[in-house]
Protein backbone atom coordinates (compact mmCIF):
# COMPACT_ATOMS: atom_id res chain seq x y z
CA UNK A 1 0.00 0.00 0.00
CA UNK A 2 1.56 3.20 -0.68
CA UNK A 3 1.69 6.23 1.89
CA UNK A 4 -1.59 8.14 2.76
CA UNK A 5 -0.29 11.80 2.46
CA UNK A 6 -3.51 13.31 4.79
CA UNK A 7 -2.60 16.95 4.72
CA UNK A 8 -4.81 17.39 1.34
CA UNK A 9 -7.26 20.94 1.79
CA UNK A 10 -7.23 22.59 -1.63
CA UNK A 11 -7.84 21.54 -4.85
CA UNK A 12 -8.27 23.28 -8.12
CA UNK A 13 -9.95 21.66 -11.01
CA UNK A 14 -9.60 23.57 -14.83
CA UNK A 15 -10.52 21.95 -18.48
CA UNK A 16 -14.17 22.57 -18.57
CA UNK A 17 -15.80 25.18 -20.07
CA UNK A 18 -18.20 26.06 -16.87
CA UNK A 19 -20.10 24.88 -14.04
CA UNK A 20 -23.01 24.86 -13.10
CA UNK A 21 -23.26 23.84 -17.27
CA UNK A 22 -24.56 20.56 -19.05
CA UNK A 23 -22.42 22.04 -22.14
CA UNK A 24 -20.68 18.39 -22.53
CA UNK A 25 -19.39 15.36 -20.39
CA UNK A 26 -16.39 16.82 -19.00
CA UNK A 27 -18.76 19.67 -17.42
CA UNK A 28 -20.85 16.87 -15.97
CA UNK A 29 -18.05 14.87 -14.35
CA UNK A 30 -16.32 17.85 -13.00
CA UNK A 31 -19.83 19.52 -11.14
CA UNK A 32 -20.34 15.65 -10.31
CA UNK A 33 -16.55 15.48 -8.81
CA UNK A 34 -16.55 18.94 -7.09
CA UNK A 35 -19.12 19.28 -5.35
CA UNK A 36 -19.20 16.31 -3.96
CA UNK A 37 -15.98 16.77 -2.91
CA UNK A 38 -17.05 19.96 -1.25
CA UNK A 39 -19.92 18.29 0.71
CA UNK A 40 -17.02 15.76 2.19
CA UNK A 41 -15.50 19.22 3.36
CA UNK A 42 -12.35 19.56 1.14
CA UNK A 43 -12.01 22.94 -0.79
CA UNK A 44 -12.44 22.91 -3.93
CA UNK A 45 -11.77 25.48 -6.40
CA UNK A 46 -12.89 25.22 -10.52
CA UNK A 47 -11.87 27.50 -13.11
CA UNK A 48 -14.60 28.44 -15.44
CA UNK A 49 -14.02 30.03 -18.80
CA UNK A 50 -15.46 32.99 -19.62
CA UNK A 51 -17.98 34.18 -22.55
CA UNK A 52 -21.58 32.71 -23.42
CA UNK A 53 -22.68 29.08 -23.64
CA UNK A 54 -21.74 26.61 -26.40
CA UNK A 55 -25.50 26.53 -27.51
CA UNK A 56 -26.17 30.47 -26.85
CA UNK A 57 -26.11 32.82 -24.55
CA UNK A 58 -30.14 32.33 -23.40
CA UNK A 59 -28.28 29.63 -21.73
CA UNK A 60 -25.65 31.56 -20.06
CA UNK A 61 -27.52 30.57 -16.08
CA UNK A 62 -25.76 31.13 -12.72
CA UNK A 63 -21.83 31.64 -14.89
CA UNK A 64 -21.67 34.98 -12.43
CA UNK A 65 -21.94 33.08 -9.04
CA UNK A 66 -18.80 33.13 -6.77
CA UNK A 67 -20.21 29.59 -5.41
CA UNK A 68 -22.11 27.13 -6.05
CA UNK A 69 -22.85 23.97 -3.81
CA UNK A 70 -19.88 24.87 -1.73
CA UNK A 71 -17.41 24.78 -4.64
CA UNK A 72 -15.55 28.42 -5.16
CA UNK A 73 -16.13 29.38 -8.44
CA UNK A 74 -13.26 31.87 -10.54
CA UNK A 75 -13.57 32.69 -13.77
CA UNK A 76 -10.47 33.32 -16.12
CA UNK A 77 -9.87 35.32 -18.69
CA UNK A 78 -10.60 33.96 -21.92
CA UNK A 79 -10.48 34.65 -26.18
CA UNK A 80 -13.61 33.61 -26.97
CA UNK A 81 -12.92 32.63 -30.40
CA UNK A 82 -13.49 29.13 -31.29
CA UNK A 83 -10.19 27.33 -30.24
CA UNK A 84 -8.54 29.82 -28.60
CA UNK A 85 -11.27 29.79 -25.60
CA UNK A 86 -10.03 26.47 -24.54
CA UNK A 87 -6.54 27.32 -24.99
CA UNK A 88 -6.42 30.68 -23.51
CA UNK A 89 -8.82 29.44 -20.56
CA UNK A 90 -6.61 26.83 -19.53
CA UNK A 91 -3.48 28.82 -19.41
CA UNK A 92 -4.55 31.30 -17.47
CA UNK A 93 -6.05 29.04 -15.09
CA UNK A 94 -2.97 27.03 -15.42
CA UNK A 95 -1.05 30.18 -13.84
CA UNK A 96 -3.63 31.17 -11.37
CA UNK A 97 -3.67 27.36 -9.87
CA UNK A 98 0.50 27.58 -10.00
CA UNK A 99 0.18 30.62 -7.68
CA UNK A 100 -2.51 29.79 -5.83
CA UNK A 101 -2.11 27.64 -2.24
CA UNK A 102 -3.46 24.30 -3.88
CA UNK A 103 -2.88 20.79 -3.03
CA UNK A 104 -4.04 19.22 -6.19
CA UNK A 105 -4.56 20.71 -9.62
CA UNK A 106 -6.65 18.01 -11.68
CA UNK A 107 -6.80 18.59 -15.21
CA UNK A 108 -9.64 17.68 -17.45
CA UNK A 109 -9.61 16.57 -21.01
CA UNK A 110 -6.45 16.41 -23.47
CA UNK A 111 -6.01 19.94 -24.58
CA UNK A 112 -5.79 22.03 -21.09
CA UNK A 113 -3.07 19.26 -20.58
CA UNK A 114 -1.17 21.43 -22.64
CA UNK A 115 -0.40 23.61 -19.84
CA UNK A 116 0.12 21.03 -16.87
CA UNK A 117 3.90 22.06 -17.15
CA UNK A 118 3.00 25.25 -15.18
CA UNK A 119 1.43 24.24 -12.14
CA UNK A 120 3.98 21.58 -12.41
CA UNK A 121 6.79 23.41 -12.56
CA UNK A 122 5.73 25.18 -8.91
CA UNK A 123 5.58 21.85 -7.36
CA UNK A 124 1.66 21.28 -7.00
CA UNK A 125 0.32 17.51 -7.67
CA UNK A 126 -1.29 17.45 -10.84
CA UNK A 127 -3.32 14.79 -11.43
CA UNK A 128 -5.04 14.59 -15.42
CA UNK A 129 -8.66 13.23 -16.60
CA UNK A 130 -8.14 11.96 -20.38
CA UNK A 131 -12.02 12.04 -21.28
CA UNK A 132 -11.29 10.82 -24.47
CA UNK A 133 -9.31 10.55 -27.32
CA UNK A 134 -9.73 13.98 -28.79
CA UNK A 135 -6.89 14.58 -31.03
CA UNK A 136 -8.87 12.02 -33.38
CA UNK A 137 -12.01 13.69 -33.82
CA UNK A 138 -13.57 14.60 -36.50
CA UNK A 139 -14.89 18.26 -35.63
CA UNK A 140 -10.82 19.50 -35.43
CA UNK A 141 -9.10 21.09 -37.78
CA UNK A 142 -5.34 20.18 -38.02
CA UNK A 143 -3.85 22.83 -35.64
CA UNK A 144 -6.31 22.19 -32.74
CA UNK A 145 -5.53 18.10 -33.47
CA UNK A 146 -2.18 18.82 -32.87
CA UNK A 147 -2.53 21.03 -29.83
CA UNK A 148 -4.50 18.33 -28.39
CA UNK A 149 -2.28 15.84 -29.12
CA UNK A 150 0.41 18.03 -27.55
CA UNK A 151 -2.11 17.77 -24.06
CA UNK A 152 -1.76 14.08 -24.71
CA UNK A 153 1.92 14.36 -24.75
CA UNK A 154 2.11 16.68 -21.72
CA UNK A 155 0.08 14.89 -19.38
CA UNK A 156 2.44 11.65 -20.42
CA UNK A 157 5.55 13.68 -18.99
CA UNK A 158 3.99 15.90 -16.51
CA UNK A 159 0.84 14.61 -14.69
CA UNK A 160 1.47 12.80 -11.62
CA UNK A 161 -1.31 10.35 -12.35
CA UNK A 162 -3.62 9.73 -15.81
CA UNK A 163 -6.94 8.67 -15.05
CA UNK A 164 -9.09 7.23 -17.97
CA UNK A 165 -12.28 6.56 -18.30
CA UNK A 166 -12.36 3.17 -20.96
CA UNK A 167 -10.09 -0.11 -20.50
CA UNK A 168 -9.12 0.73 -24.68
CA UNK A 169 -7.91 4.63 -23.44
CA UNK A 170 -5.99 2.81 -20.81
CA UNK A 171 -4.16 0.45 -23.48
CA UNK A 172 -3.67 3.30 -25.52
CA UNK A 173 -1.67 5.24 -23.09
CA UNK A 174 0.73 1.63 -22.30
CA UNK A 175 1.09 1.06 -25.94
CA UNK A 176 1.82 4.37 -27.33
CA UNK A 177 4.12 6.01 -24.18
CA UNK A 178 4.25 2.96 -21.99
CA UNK A 179 2.52 4.87 -19.32
CA UNK A 180 0.78 3.59 -16.54
CA UNK A 181 -2.58 4.88 -16.20
CA UNK A 182 -5.43 4.39 -13.66
CA UNK A 183 -9.12 3.30 -14.76
CA UNK A 184 -12.15 5.10 -12.65
CA UNK A 185 -15.24 5.17 -14.48
CA UNK A 186 -17.89 7.98 -14.66
CA UNK A 187 -20.63 7.65 -12.54
CA UNK A 188 -24.66 8.52 -12.18
CA UNK A 189 -27.23 9.66 -10.26
CA UNK A 190 -30.73 7.85 -9.40
CA UNK A 191 -32.92 9.50 -12.04
CA UNK A 192 -36.11 11.36 -11.44
CA UNK A 193 -38.82 10.00 -13.61
CA UNK A 194 -41.15 12.70 -15.67
CA UNK A 195 -44.10 12.15 -17.51
CA UNK A 196 -44.36 13.96 -21.11
CA UNK A 197 -45.72 17.59 -20.60
CA UNK A 198 -43.37 19.86 -21.50
CA UNK A 199 -42.42 17.66 -24.41
CA UNK A 200 -46.18 17.25 -25.72
CA UNK A 201 -46.42 21.26 -25.17
CA UNK A 202 -43.31 21.91 -27.07
CA UNK A 203 -42.89 19.36 -29.77
CA UNK A 204 -45.96 17.12 -29.91
CA UNK A 205 -44.27 14.26 -27.99
CA UNK A 206 -45.76 11.87 -26.41
CA UNK A 207 -44.39 8.34 -24.06
CA UNK A 208 -43.13 5.67 -26.50
CA UNK A 209 -43.76 7.52 -29.95
CA UNK A 210 -39.85 8.31 -30.75
CA UNK A 211 -36.51 7.72 -30.83
CA UNK A 212 -34.58 9.70 -28.89
CA UNK A 213 -30.29 10.87 -29.66
CA UNK A 214 -29.72 13.31 -26.96
CA UNK A 215 -25.83 14.48 -26.79
CA UNK A 216 -23.81 16.90 -28.62
CA UNK A 217 -24.33 17.53 -31.77
CA UNK A 218 -20.58 17.30 -33.57
CA UNK A 219 -19.61 14.55 -36.66
CA UNK A 220 -18.08 11.99 -34.04
CA UNK A 221 -21.60 11.30 -32.60
CA UNK A 222 -22.99 9.61 -35.89
CA UNK A 223 -25.98 11.48 -36.21
CA UNK A 224 -25.67 11.91 -39.98
CA UNK A 225 -25.66 8.18 -40.68
CA UNK A 226 -28.09 7.62 -37.63
CA UNK A 227 -31.02 10.26 -39.82
CA UNK A 228 -29.85 7.98 -42.83
CA UNK A 229 -30.55 4.58 -40.96
CA UNK A 230 -34.15 6.44 -39.43
CA UNK A 231 -35.32 7.43 -43.14
CA UNK A 232 -35.31 3.70 -44.32
CA UNK A 233 -37.34 2.55 -40.91
CA UNK A 234 -41.00 1.94 -41.55
CA UNK A 235 -42.51 3.15 -38.21
CA UNK A 236 -44.69 5.93 -37.41
CA UNK A 237 -42.20 6.97 -34.42
CA UNK A 238 -40.35 9.97 -34.69
CA UNK A 239 -36.92 10.79 -33.98
CA UNK A 240 -35.55 13.32 -31.85
CA UNK A 241 -32.11 14.71 -32.06
CA UNK A 242 -31.61 16.42 -28.66
CA UNK A 243 -28.80 18.68 -27.52
CA UNK A 244 -26.97 21.66 -28.69
CA UNK A 245 -23.34 22.51 -30.81
CA UNK A 246 -19.99 22.47 -29.63
CA UNK A 247 -17.37 24.78 -31.74
CA UNK A 248 -19.70 22.96 -34.97
CA UNK A 249 -22.70 25.52 -35.25
CA UNK A 250 -21.84 24.89 -39.28
CA UNK A 251 -22.50 21.29 -38.72
CA UNK A 252 -25.97 21.59 -37.17
CA UNK A 253 -26.97 23.80 -39.42
CA UNK A 254 -26.18 21.31 -42.36
CA UNK A 255 -28.09 18.69 -40.76
CA UNK A 256 -30.77 21.18 -40.25
CA UNK A 257 -31.00 22.34 -43.69
CA UNK A 258 -30.45 18.32 -45.14
CA UNK A 259 -33.43 16.94 -43.19
CA UNK A 260 -35.16 19.54 -41.20
CA UNK A 261 -38.12 19.48 -43.96
CA UNK A 262 -38.89 16.08 -42.56
CA UNK A 263 -42.25 16.36 -40.38
CA UNK A 264 -40.83 12.67 -38.40
CA UNK A 265 -37.48 14.30 -37.26
CA UNK A 266 -37.18 16.76 -34.36
CA UNK A 267 -34.10 19.08 -33.85
CA UNK A 268 -34.83 20.04 -30.13
CA UNK A 269 -31.78 22.42 -29.82
CA UNK A 270 -29.78 22.55 -26.30
CA UNK A 271 -31.89 20.67 -23.64
CA UNK A 272 -31.80 20.87 -19.81
CA UNK A 273 -33.60 20.24 -16.59
CA UNK A 274 -37.40 18.94 -16.87
CA UNK A 275 -37.26 18.89 -20.77
CA UNK A 276 -34.43 17.08 -20.45
CA UNK A 277 -35.42 14.10 -18.00
CA UNK A 278 -38.74 13.81 -19.74
CA UNK A 279 -37.07 13.54 -23.03
CA UNK A 280 -35.40 10.51 -21.38
CA UNK A 281 -37.94 9.21 -19.42
CA UNK A 282 -40.91 9.11 -22.20
CA UNK A 283 -38.70 7.60 -25.14
CA UNK A 284 -39.10 4.36 -26.65
CA UNK A 285 -35.39 3.93 -27.56
CA UNK A 286 -32.47 5.52 -27.16
CA UNK A 287 -29.50 5.60 -29.92
CA UNK A 288 -25.77 6.75 -29.90
CA UNK A 289 -24.11 5.83 -32.67
CA UNK A 290 -20.50 7.74 -32.17
CA UNK A 291 -17.51 6.53 -33.89
CA UNK A 292 -15.84 8.16 -30.75
CA UNK A 293 -16.53 8.47 -26.97
CA UNK A 294 -14.48 8.80 -23.67
CA UNK A 295 -17.22 7.12 -21.33
CA UNK A 296 -20.33 8.27 -22.75
CA UNK A 297 -22.64 9.76 -19.71
CA UNK A 298 -25.34 10.42 -22.32
CA UNK A 299 -25.83 6.56 -22.47
CA UNK A 300 -25.07 6.28 -18.43
CA UNK A 301 -28.02 8.28 -17.91
CA UNK A 302 -30.17 7.06 -20.78
CA UNK A 303 -29.64 3.72 -19.19
CA UNK A 304 -30.64 4.97 -15.65
CA UNK A 305 -34.02 5.99 -16.90
CA UNK A 306 -34.48 2.64 -17.73
CA UNK A 307 -34.29 3.20 -21.66
CA UNK A 308 -33.53 0.82 -24.50
CA UNK A 309 -30.36 1.75 -25.88
CA UNK A 310 -28.59 0.85 -29.07
CA UNK A 311 -24.97 1.85 -29.46
CA UNK A 312 -22.45 1.37 -32.07
CA UNK A 313 -20.11 -1.30 -30.88
CA UNK A 314 -16.95 0.83 -30.30
CA UNK A 315 -15.05 -0.44 -26.81
CA UNK A 316 -15.96 2.80 -24.80
CA UNK A 317 -19.83 1.81 -25.70
CA UNK A 318 -19.71 -1.92 -25.34
CA UNK A 319 -18.06 -1.69 -21.89
CA UNK A 320 -20.94 0.45 -20.70
CA UNK A 321 -23.88 -1.22 -22.00
CA UNK A 322 -22.34 -4.93 -21.95
CA UNK A 323 -25.63 -7.04 -22.67
CA UNK A 324 -27.69 -5.10 -21.75
CA UNK A 325 -28.91 -3.31 -24.90
CA UNK A 326 -27.97 -3.86 -28.20
CA UNK A 327 -25.41 -2.93 -30.82
CA UNK A 328 -24.57 -2.06 -34.65
CA UNK A 329 -21.07 -2.02 -36.89
CA UNK A 330 -19.79 1.55 -36.45
CA UNK A 331 -20.38 3.61 -39.21
CA UNK A 332 -22.92 1.38 -40.84
CA UNK A 333 -26.16 3.08 -41.50
CA UNK A 334 -27.99 -0.49 -43.22
CA UNK A 335 -26.96 -2.32 -40.00
CA UNK A 336 -28.31 0.40 -37.74
CA UNK A 337 -31.51 0.58 -39.75
CA UNK A 338 -31.59 -3.30 -39.45
CA UNK A 339 -31.44 -3.07 -35.70
CA UNK A 340 -34.07 0.08 -35.29
CA UNK A 341 -36.62 -1.69 -37.79
CA UNK A 342 -36.56 -5.12 -35.24
CA UNK A 343 -36.50 -2.96 -32.35
CA UNK A 344 -39.66 -1.01 -33.48
CA UNK A 345 -41.43 -4.21 -34.63
CA UNK A 346 -40.90 -6.33 -31.08
CA UNK A 347 -41.86 -3.97 -28.28
CA UNK A 348 -41.39 -6.86 -26.06
CA UNK A 349 -38.19 -7.26 -26.80
CA UNK A 350 -37.50 -3.05 -26.30
CA UNK A 351 -39.53 -4.02 -22.80
CA UNK A 352 -37.03 -6.47 -21.83
CA UNK A 353 -33.73 -4.23 -22.21
CA UNK A 354 -36.25 -1.37 -20.47
CA UNK A 355 -36.59 -3.91 -17.23
CA UNK A 356 -33.12 -4.57 -16.79
CA UNK A 357 -30.84 -1.66 -18.00
CA UNK A 358 -31.78 1.01 -15.21
CA UNK A 359 -31.02 -1.55 -12.33
CA UNK A 360 -27.81 -2.78 -14.12
CA UNK A 361 -26.42 0.85 -14.55
CA UNK A 362 -27.00 2.21 -11.31
CA UNK A 363 -25.39 -0.83 -9.12
CA UNK A 364 -22.47 -0.59 -11.39
CA UNK A 365 -21.52 2.83 -11.63
CA UNK A 366 -21.61 5.00 -8.85
CA UNK A 367 -20.61 8.93 -8.07
CA UNK A 368 -19.38 8.64 -4.50
CA UNK A 369 -17.72 5.43 -5.36
CA UNK A 370 -15.86 7.59 -8.41
CA UNK A 371 -15.13 10.38 -5.67
CA UNK A 372 -13.72 8.21 -2.97
CA UNK A 373 -11.43 6.62 -6.04
CA UNK A 374 -10.30 10.20 -6.98
CA UNK A 375 -9.63 11.34 -3.51
CA UNK A 376 -7.52 8.66 -2.85
CA UNK A 377 -5.01 8.78 -5.77
CA UNK A 378 -4.96 12.79 -4.56
CA UNK A 379 -3.59 11.41 -1.73
CA UNK A 380 -1.17 9.06 -2.82
CA UNK A 381 2.52 9.88 -2.81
Amino acid sequence: MPHIHNALKQIAMLGHKRIPSREGGVEIVVEELSTRMAALGYSVTCFNRRGHHVSGAQFDTSFNADTYKGVRIKSVFTIDRGGLAAMSSSFFAAIKAAFGRFDVVHFHAEGPCAMIWIPKLFGKRCIATVHGLDHQSAKWGKFASWYIKLGEKCAVRFADEIIVLSENTKQYFLCNYGRETVFIPNGVSKPNIQDAKEITDKFGLKKEDYILFLGRIVPGKGITYLIEAFKSVKTDKKLVIAGGSSDTAEFEEELREKFGDDERIIFTGFVSGNLLEELYSNAYIYVLPSDLEGMPLSLMEAMSFGNCCITSDIPECTQVIEDNGITFRKGDASHLKEKLQYLCDNCSVVEQFKFKSSEYILSKYNWDNVVSKTIELYKNK
